[in-house]
């Protein structure tokens, strides 16, 4: 029997751990489970399983540490005001003239310029936008709303691979043209979710769920990648500044935010180390995530090109509870993974995405 996959539109940002691919397996994986009601997406990221799961009926607690994680999943799952109210200030906000600002400064070139981001017509836009939204005082959910069409805006004119670590040598077509606001494609549901900003471990003492779906940062594939060039604080700082609009101290060719740094931004779910047992760090954390999870059910998706092997994984499956289906998917690897200055640790091997779905042993 032909499986049917159900059709869902969500919106986000180019990230290298997008699970747009993934969403009608997870979606159908769900379906064949029974009683569930409450979802949690701990590693919420641009909120797209989190939208693919409200789109189809399901309460949902969207949890990342990320500002811009948060704002995406306000915009999607909490803001309530009809169309007509946001189109009007975005109609406003795209009207504005632009001037240059902190962002100009930093991230803006002009078509003689190489590796910036934006053109400088762009971030002058975005300097007078930002302003703006904070001038207006609105109430946070309406912020998000404006906030989340910038991102998205802004997404479609960068000269970047999608992450803001380094930027391209030469200017990308798209980035030629005009900064413009459109409103976010949000979507009627039932209501009653919960967006959470904080670490995973805190989120999982205060509740329990249907179904727990996880899909931690994989880190480095290889121990002699650099930390600085796997952390997702490094990849995705400037969204960061974007949504505080704080003007922070910046260092280095991308003008990265100083706490966007290793020694301020690490994650036990990206370290490529090994403890004293000889265990790499990040299997003791994900052994950890899935033994305090309460759900009836642990979906995980996991890359192989991630530190834990597959085998390993299983294991620290087995010890939770039951596990009652896996899928492996073969789709063609991000275009971060091909990236020439990452190429001499790239391993000349498919890249698949693992799906398991664990019965919880209470």
């Amino acid at each position: 029997m032909k499986t049917i996959f159900p059709i869902v539109y969500t919106e986000g940002i180019k990230y290298a751990g997008s699970k747009k691919k993934l969403l009608p397996y997870l979606l159908s994986l769900t379906k064949d489970l029974p009683g569930i009601q409450t979802v949690l997406d701990g590693f919420s990221g641009t909120t797209r399983v989190s939208q693919a799961f409200a789109q189809q009926g399901y309460t949902v607690t969207a949890n990342d540490t990320a500002d811009w994680s948060e704002v995406l999943g306000t915009c999607y799952l909490k803001a309530n005001r009809s169309d007509s109210f946001y189109e009007k200030l975005l109609l406003h906000l795209n009207a504005l003239p632009g001037r240059t600002g902190w962002f100009t400064q930093h991230y803006g070139g002009r078509e003689q310029d190489t590796k910036k981001p934006f053109q400088i017509k762009n971030t002058q836009k975005l300097d007078a936008i930002r302003e703006e939204i904070d001038r207006l005082n609105l109430a946070w959910e309406d912020k998000c709303v404006l906030l989340t069409s910038l991102i998205l805006a802004l997404d479609k004119v960068d000269s970047t691979l999608g992450h803001f670590s380094s930027y391209l040598a030469h200017w990308s077509a798209r980035s030629a043209n005009d900064l413009q606001l459109r409103l976010p494609a949000r979507f009627a549901h039932r209501g009653g979710h919960t967006i959470l900003k904080q670490d995973i471990f805190k989120t999982l003492q205060n509740g329990q769920w249907d179904l727990a779906y996880f899909d931690p940062p994989y880190g480095s594939g290889n121990l002699k990648m650099p930390p600085s060039r796997v952390r997702y604080a490094a990849y995705y700082h400037f969204w960061k500044t974007v949504i505080r609009n704080d003007q922070p101290e910046v260092f280095g060719a991308a003008a990265r935010r100083t706490d966007s740094r290793d020694s301020a931004a690490s994650s036990a779910f990206e370290d490529f180390r090994q403890n004293e047992n000889g265990n790499f760090v990040v299997y003791e954390t994900l052994k950890k995530l899935l033994a305090q999870t309460q759900a009836r059910y642990i979906m995980l998706s996991y890359s192989s090109t991630g530190r834990i092997a597959k085998e390993a994984l299983v294991e620290a499956l087995h010890q939770n509870g039951k596990l009652i289906k896996s899928l492996k998917i073969d789709y063609k690897k991000n275009i971060m993974s091909e990236m020439n200055w990452t190429r001499q640790w790239v391993q000349p091997k498919k890249n698949f995405e693992y799906i398991f779905v664990l019965e919880k042993t209470k």
